[in-house]
């Protein structure tokens, strides 16, 4: 799985006219995931964005994670993650996890998400979106359960 993890003051996402998503401050996560991706994997990237410290303790350091924060996470699928654009103009996506696997180990990931404590809300899988945040810092990470990056 490969995932781009922002702080954020706010996030939304919405299909159409219609809010599916929408947290106050914590991460917005665009996940993306693999043909040879498993729920293990999931778990784990899920244990380490609960836990990554990247929020400001008293000191104005990043030494606060979300499990501490009580900050929330606004997940959205993003297939293009997998894009290779090595070769050519057009990106190849055949590293990518077919839609149906896709969607189950990405409904897994939120499932760990909620059990860890956190409050996760959504984007609609395989819909067409519009996601909207206000980046707080700017602080973006890149993880890759394959530790590529």
């Amino acid at each position: 799985m490969r995932a781009v993890v922002q702080r954020v003051k706010r996030a939304e996402v919405r299909v159409g006219r219609e809010v599916v998503g929408q947290i106050g401050a914590g991460l917005l996560v665009l996940l993306g995931v693999g043909i040879d991706d498993t729920e293990a994997a999931g778990a784990a990237i899920a244990e380490k964005i609960a836990n990554l410290r990247v929020f400001d303790d008293g000191q104005g350091k990043m030494n606060r994670s979300l499990l501490e924060t009580g900050g929330q996470v606004l997940c959205v699928s993003q297939f293009t993650l997998y894009g290779n654009c090595r070769k050519g103009r057009r990106p190849s996506y055949g590293q990518a996890a077919p839609p149906e696997q896709a969607q189950a180990l990405y409904e897994s990931f939120i499932g760990s998400m909620c059990k860890l404590g956190i409050r996760t809300e959504t984007g609609r899988f395989r819909a067409m979106m519009d996601v909207e945040l206000v980046n707080d810092g700017p602080v973006t990470l890149l993880l890759d359960s394959e530790r590529k990056f």
